[in-house]
């Protein structure tokens, strides 16, 4: 049986990409290109996996993101 996770991926202001799993507290990882940043991310989902067996909900169900613009005082 396979599970698809939601990844969602950000650039920090050195330049590298992070990768974070809503559904895993916790589970992220960082890479300075996306072929290595979605190898490693799938190695940290797989470990997470392996060291919590059965914590896997299906309680929500990612929908999108949206950006918001506030202005600063």
């Amino acid at each position: 049986m396979n599970k698809i996770f939601d990844v969602v991926i950000e650039k920090d202001e050195d330049g590298y990409l992070v990768a974070t799993v809503p559904e895993l507290p916790g589970c992220h990882t960082q890479a300075k290109n996306l072929d290595e940043l979605m190898k490693r991310i799938r190695e940290a989902i797989e470990l997470y996996l392996e060291v919590n067996k059965g914590a896997i909900e299906d309680h929500m169900e990612f929908v999108g993101m949206q950006r918001i613009e506030i202005p600063l005082r």
